[in-house]
């Protein structure tokens, strides 16, 4: 099946029971064994719920996986894979990622001794500097947040491995509806379900998909030690925005090629990060490795802060708010939001700077999203 048939039909049989065509919500929290030691494969709500199970069925499918897991948020996913790295463990992560990742990673560097070296995984040449001594987990997204770089998962995966790492890939930008990382090597991957998966901005959630049983049989112990599990209100919501995932990215990135387009060269911006233009260090690469370029995009204005508060300041349609991925267009500015947590200079040392604008494209009529952000430019 083609990816639009299979994120309605993959994994997603009619109820048994009813022949209801969308999943029913159990909303219990527990459920009757027949005698001890034997039951119908659910026992308490925290460590399975058939709503929650097709799910990460319908996850596992898409990505290419053995087996999902779904989670409250997706940083209620990350702190579930940390936990299985101890103290001294060695993680290389890309160095431009979002701020409640690094956020994370710094809380297990300085509590739980965890070593994080973080590299420009961008970079072929460090990144396979930063695997010539052995490492425990290489954490990667692209495209990156929030300056839409391009990571190599093939040669990355390989570099890694020899290392005696494995492969964590954020795919929430792309989605599996642009990229599956497990197809290149990737041993898992990891969506904060908030945003297009789910699609509509209505809820948190969050989603790790193994590419191998025995890793989903250790991820599935922690994720009930753990606990961080959506609610099965949640899981039908996220299964019903996946219906609509292939349409919605296309409309997505429509929306985002054309205001990537209208505002590279215009002579307020400075630098348009968007991995669909010709112009992207990494285009060549992305029309290799994916699917579709997504709906991001980031644009450096000239002015620095000033230019860029002027430019929230007058945009109408944009909505200047943390999150991405929903069907409503927008506007971060992740220096003072979603990447606040990350020292200033260190922040800057990766291109973070005061004038960076981080744009989510909704599916709105593309024409409108453009004449929006040019007329904020330009003050109305």
């Amino acid at each position: 099946m083609r990816f639009d048939t299979r994120v309605i039909h993959a994994k997603q049989p009619a109820d048994p029971l009813t022949g209801a065509v969308n999943a029913p919500i159990y909303l219990s929290s527990t459920f009757r064994q027949e005698a001890p030691d034997r039951n119908r494969g659910y026992v308490y709500g925290r460590t399975a719920n058939p709503t929650r199970t097709v799910l990460e069925a319908t996850l596992a499918e898409l990505e290419s996986g053995r087996a999902g897991l779904a989670f409250a948020s997706g940083l209620g996913a990350l702190t579930t894979v940390l936990e299985a790295f101890p103290s001294g463990s060695r993680i290389v992560a890309v160095d431009d990622l979002y701020g409640g990742t690094w956020r994370l990673f710094e809380h297990h560097r300085r509590q739980f001794g965890v070593r994080v070296d973080y590299v420009d995984l961008s970079d072929p040449d460090a990144a396979e500097a930063a695997f010539r001594e052995p490492a425990d987990l290489a954490w990667i997204e692209t495209p990156t947040n929030p300056l839409l770089k391009i990571v190599d998962l093939k040669a990355v995966a390989r570099a890694a491995h020899g290392a005696g790492a494995a492969v964590g890939v954020d795919n929430t930008f792309a989605t599996p509806a642009l990229q599956r990382p497990i197809e290149f090597g990737a041993d898992l991957v990891l969506h904060s379900t908030t945003k297009y998966l789910g699609g509509h901005s209505d809820i948190i959630g969050g989603a790790l998909v193994l590419a191998k049983r025995s890793d989903a049989k250790r991820y599935a112990w922690l994720q009930n030690a753990v606990g961080a599990v959506p609610s099965p209100f949640d899981a039908f919501l996220v299964l019903r925005g996946i219906h609509t995932l292939g349409v919605r990215m296309r409309a997505h990135e429509a929306s985002a090629r054309a205001v990537a387009r209208a505002l590279e060269g215009h002579r307020a911006i400075a630098r348009v990060h968007y991995p669909g233009l010709a112009s992207h260090p990494q285009h060549a690469l992305a029309r290799r490795q994916m699917d579709g370029y997504g709906g991001m995009v980031s644009v450096e204005l000239k002015g620095g802060l000033p230019a860029a508060r002027s430019f929230l300041r007058r945009l109408k349609i944009f909505t200047l708010a943390e999150s991405l991925g929903g069907v409503e267009s927008l506007v971060d500015h992740p220096a003072s939001m979603t990447h606040a947590s990350v020292p200033r200079a260190e922040r800057e040392a990766h291109g973070v700077t005061d004038g960076l604008v981080r744009l989510s494209c909704g599916i709105e009529d593309p024409s409108d999203l453009v004449d929006d952000v040019t007329g904020a430019l330009r003050g109305r």
